[in-house]
């Protein structure tokens, strides 16, 4: 099982050594950055399951970065921040924010509140009232029919349901895929996804492809 990605996006190196150490040892995998330019690049070239974001850093604030992040991807955010008024919360959930922690942060807190977003962002959306995708025990179900899917075409649709809606690029899937070494060889897994599903040609409705730019698993 992969283990969940997280950018820590913190200007205190001291804080965000001591959140990286803690964050480690649970079992994420987090890339610490420093600064909202950084931030920013990141997300639109790499895969990430959730961000950690200070709405204090040295170049722009953070909610401006929780604005570009919305163009981008739907993953996620935790917001951190010394300011504990309303108002500057709710403008973080006006921008996308998925949560607001005050400083100094209770780590175990922490923990437990990314485990709470990533449950929420596994959710497979209903439909019609009806579950068109369902993960279970490792396990993809299309239309409650269980998927007989390589452990490749596995990691990349689970990758495209915990992102549904959203456009994922090219680069970040084969970024986000050690096994997946090429933009061709990510064309092929799509294509046998597609068949798997019935997903082809005039009948396709789900695995959209958005030309020159990736694929978007539509729900």
């Amino acid at each position: 099982m992969k283990k969940m990605k997280i950018l820590l996006v913190e200007d205190d190196e001291l804080a965000s050594e001591l959140i990286f150490e803690y964050l480690s040892d649970c079992g994420f995998m987090v890339e610490p950055v420093f600064t909202a330019t950084d931030s920013v690049a990141k997300i639109k070239n790499e895969y990430f399951d959730i961000v950690l974001l200070d709405i204090n850093l040295p170049d722009f604030d953070g909610y401006e970065v929780l604005k570009s992040i919305q163009k981008y991807s739907s993953l996620p955010i935790i917001v951190t921040s010394a300011y504990s008024d309303t108002q500057r919360k709710l403008l973080a959930f006006k921008y996308g924010a998925s949560d607001y922690m005050t400083k100094p942060l209770d780590l175990e807190e922490l923990e437990a509140r990314i485990w709470l977003q990533l449950g929420k962002n596994s959710t497979i959306k209903m439909q019609n009232e009806k579950k068109i995708f369902e993960i279970k025990n490792n396990t993809i179900y299309f239309e409650q029919k269980q998927l007989d899917l390589t452990s490749i075409e596995f990691e990349l649709l689970s990758l495209l349901i915990e992102n549904q809606n959203s456009v994922m690029p090219r680069e970040k899937l084969v970024g986000a895929l050690s096994s997946i070494s090429s933009h061709r060889s990510l064309d092929n897994h799509i294509k046998n996804i597609r068949k798997k599903i019935g997903d082809i040609g005039v009948k396709a409705k789900y695995l959209k492809t958005e030309y020159g730019v990736g694929y978007k698993l539509m729900l």
